[in-house]
C-alpha cells in the first residue's frame, strides 16, 4: 500500500457555517472522515500547513507548500494538497514550475460544496487524489470531478458547477470512473534531470485585461508603481491596439526593460504574433508571446522567471522554455 501524505491548506472543502459564512474551520483528518474516503486506498498521514480561503493565498504561500511538498516527497510515494478552488489552478501552475523532474506525483483536489455537507463533491474529488497520487505517474496535477489534468494547464471555469475545472490546450491526462477506475489519456513526460526544488520568485507582477477605449497611460502608471513584469490580456491571437489610443508605443516604450508578455481573453487557442500585422507590430515592439500558456500559468511563470533574474532577454527565453509542460511553441519559431 502506498504512502501517501495529505497537506491542508484550507478552501471549501475544509470549510463550516458560521454567522460570516463559510469558513475554513477543519483540519485534513476532519476532512477525510467527513468525506468518507476509504483508508483502503493509501496509508494516509496528515499535515495542516495553511486553514484560509484561497482568495486569501499568496505567493510566499506558494513557496510554503511546494517546500512542504518536495520534503513530503521525500519520505511518502505521493502528495495529495487539498485547496480552495478560487486559487487552485494559480498554486497548481506555481507547483508546476518550483517542483521539478517529479518522480511522484503531487495532486491538488478541493470541493465545491463543503465536505460536511451534503451532495459534497469532497469524497470524489479527495478519492481520485488519493487514486492518482498512488500511481507512478510524476508530476503536478489536479484532481477534479473524475479528471486529473496537468496543473499548468489548469483553469477554473465555473463557480457553480461541480465540474469546476477545464484541461486548457492540453489533453486530461487520466480519467477516473464512478467507481474508481483510473484511465490514463497520455503518457508520463520524460524527465530532464533529478527531482529539484526551485522556489525563487519575485511578485511584482500585473495582469491587465484590455477593453476597447482603455487608456495607454496605464502601462507607464504600472511602471511608476513598481511593476516589475506586465500581462497583457490581448484581443484573440495577440491583438494589441493603436488607433486612436496607442497601447502598442507605450508597449514599446518599456518592452527592453521589462517583460510584457501576451496573453489571451480567449481561454482556449495560442496567441500567434505572425498572423496577423497588429500581431507582427507588437512583437517587434518588443513584446514576449504566451503561445498557449493559461493566465495561470503566465502569472506564475513570470513571478517565477523574475526570482532568476531581472534581464528582459533572460525572462523571454525562461518564458519560451517549457519547464513542466506548460507551453507549445510553433516548430517554425521555436
Amino acid at each position: 500500500m502506498k504512502r501517501i501524505l495529505i497537506l491542508s491548506t484550507g478552501g471549501t472543502i475544509a470549510s463550516v457555517k458560521t454567522k460570516e459564512g463559510l469558513t475554513p474551520k477543519l483540519g485534513p483528518e476532519d476532512i477525510f472522515v467527513l468525506a468518507g474516503v476509504d483508508r483502503n486506498i493509501a496509508s494516509v498521514e496528515f499535515k495542516e500547513i495553511l486553514n484560509i480561503d484561497s482568495s486569501l493565498m499568496q505567493p510566499e504561500d506558494w513557496e510554503l507548500i511546494a517546500k512542504e511538498a518536495f520534503a513530503g516527497l521525500q519520505k511518502y510515494d505521493g502528495i495529495v494538497v487539498t485547496h480552495g478552488t478560487d486559487t487552485l489552478a494559480y498554486t497548481a501552475s506555481m507547483l508546476s514550475f518550483m517542483l521539478k523532474n517529479l518522480e511522484k506525483p503531487v495532486v491538488l483536489t478541493g470541493a465545491m460544496i463543503p465536505a460536511g455537507m451534503p451532495e459534497s463533491d469532497a469524497h470524489r474529488n479527495l478519492r481520485d487524489a488519493l487514486l492518482f497520487a498512488s500511481s507512478n505517474f510524476g508530476g503536478v496535477f489536479v484532481a477534479f470531478a473524475g479528471k486529473i489534468m496537468k496543473g499548468c494547464r489548469t483553469s477554473k471555469v465555473s463557480t457553480v458547477r461541480v465540474d469546476a475545472f477545464d484541461s486548457i490546450n492540453y489533453p486530461v491526462v487520466a480519467y477516473i470512473s464512478d467507481d474508481g477506475k483510473l484511465s490514463f489519456n497520455v503518457s508520463p513526460t520524460e524527465l530532464t534531470g533529478r527531482p529539484e526544488l526551485d522556489a525563487k520568485w519575485d511578485s511584482p507582477v500585473f495582469l491587465l485585461k484590455l477593453t476597447p477605449g482603455i487608456d495607454p497611460r496605464i502601462i507607464g502608471k504600472l511602471v511608476e508603481m513598481g511593476y516589475r513584469g506586465l500581462i497583457l490580456e490581448c484581443f484573440g491571437s495577440g491583438g494589441l491596439p493603436y488607433r486612436k489610443r496607442d497601447l502598442l508605443k507605450e508597449v514599446e516604450k518599456v518592452a527592453n526593460t521589462l517583460p510584457i508578455i501576451l496573453t489571451t481573453q480567449v481561454p482556449y487557442g495560442i496567441v500567434d504574433l505572425r498572423e496577423y500585422e497588429i500581431g507582427v507590430r507588437a512583437m517587434r515592439a518588443g513584446a514576449i508571446s504566451a503561445y498557449d500558456m493559461t493566465r495561470e500559468a503566465c502569472v506564475t511563470k513570470l513571478m517565477w522567471a523574475l526570482g532568476h533574474s531581472s534581464d528582459v532577454e533572460d525572462i523571454r527565453r525562461i518564458v519560451h522554455m517549457n519547464v513542466s509542460g506548460e507551453i507549445s511553441i510553433p516548430s517554425e519559431e521555436a
